[in-house]
């Protein structure tokens, strides 16, 4: 059984929803110790991240300086995203 496709993308599909998960959890504590309160706006908005813009995001957010920063790079993302549908 463990063998089998279905049996193998459920695995996969589970691994990369705990993976996700890790990776919101650790991003949402460090932008709470950097920034105190995120607003659930931006908190909906980073949840609807790949894991690939999670990643990114973690590492951008290092150089981040203000709340604003988060909100532009938040921006920059969806208007990306929006072209890409274009």
């Amino acid at each position: 059984m463990q063998e089998s496709v279905i049996y193998q993308d459920i695995l996969q599909k589970g691994e990369e929803r705990g993976k996700k998960q890790e990776a919101l959890q650790l991003i949402m504590r460090q932008l709470t110790r950097r920034f105190a309160a995120i607003e659930p706006k931006i908190e909906q908005q980073i949840r609807t991240l790949s894991i690939t813009q999670l990643e990114d995001l973690a590492e951008a957010l290092l150089d981040f300086s203000s709340h604003s920063d988060l909100v532009n790079y938040l921006e920059n993302i969806s208007l990306a995203q929006a072209n890409q549908e274009d």
